[in-house]
């Protein structure tokens, strides 16, 4: 017993310190919002502000629409995660219960789009975005993400857990594929489903890179955008108020992966073991 607590105490240490580095950021924001900014440049390690104030939350408040902006936030995460869901869903189903020539080879492509960098399409995108006339338009930021190959990897492995012979039964009880779906696949995956449509939304509600190159109207603005309106490579970065946005930004989808972060766990943890 000596030699397994003498062998585990580093690694404790070693998940201890990876916690306080992983941590470390998020406390860092939520302090800094509440200093004044003369307080976070003299006391920027005191994670406790010395002279606490809302005045970072309120300059953020009357400087933009903070509805407009969170709503347009929480529209295109909504609608890419339901979207992406739909189709993740039913092209696992095809690639799990149909027989059809070619299909591992297919599948096998679609997957490996995964690895293909996110610059090498972000240009036609682009292009094909304002030719279709939706720059400037949260359903420019929407149409190129409307499928995803991570969520059809996850959901398939998922299904692939379901006896073929349950589905065979239904088959002869004359039961429709759509009706197979509804009543006997989903609620056999819905965990599944659950923790890939919790991360689809995390990760649509905190992308920046692609809706900054499409909406340029403030009003049009994510969450993520208007943090980059108080950070200025010129040095006039206010960065008590970017914090206060950082938080405002973090809570939703902190909240979301708190509650459900038993299905993402097991989610990702049964994909890779099977």
């Amino acid at each position: 017993m000596k030699i397994k607590r003498s062998v585990s105490i580093p690694w404790h240490l070693i998940f201890i310190l990876t916690i306080c580095i992983l941590i470390f950021p998020v406390i860092f924001a939520i302090g800094t919002s509440f200093k004044p900014l003369e307080d976070a440049y003299n006391n920027a390690l005191n994670f406790i502000p010395l002279h606490p104030t809302l005045e970072n939350y309120f300059t953020f408040f009357e400087s933009v629409n903070v509805v407009r902006i969170t709503l347009n936030t929480f529209i295109i995460a909504s609608v890419v995660t339901i979207f992406k869901l739909a189709t993740s869903f039913l092209a696992a189903y095809a690639f799990v219960f149909f027989d059809f020539k070619g299909k591992n080879a297919l599948y096998f492509l679609l997957i490996s789009t995964i690895f293909i960098p996110f610059t090498v399409l972000m240009i036609p995108n682009y292009l094909m975005i304002t030719d279709m006339g939706l720059a400037d338009s949260i359903w420019g930021v929407i149409l190129p993400q409307l499928a995803d190959a991570v969520g059809i990897f996850l959901i398939r492995q998922s299904m692939k857990t379901i006896p073929y012979s349950l589905i065979e039964v239904a088959r002869l009880d004359h039961l429709g594929h759509a009706q197979i779906m509804k009543d006997i696949v989903l609620p056999l995956v819905k965990p599944a489903v659950t923790s890939t449509g919790i991360w689809f939304f995390i990760h649509a509600w905190n992308e920046y890179v692609w809706p900054v190159l499409i909406l340029k109207n403030v009003d049009q603005y994510t969450l993520p955008l208007a943090l980059q309106m108080y950070i200025s490579s010129e040095g006039g970065t206010n960065f008590t108020v970017a914090m206060a946005v950082s938080v405002i930004t973090m809570i939703i989808p902190l909240t979301l992966y708190l509650v459900f972060q038993r299905f993402i766990i097991g989610t990702f943890t049964s994909s890779g073991i099977k």
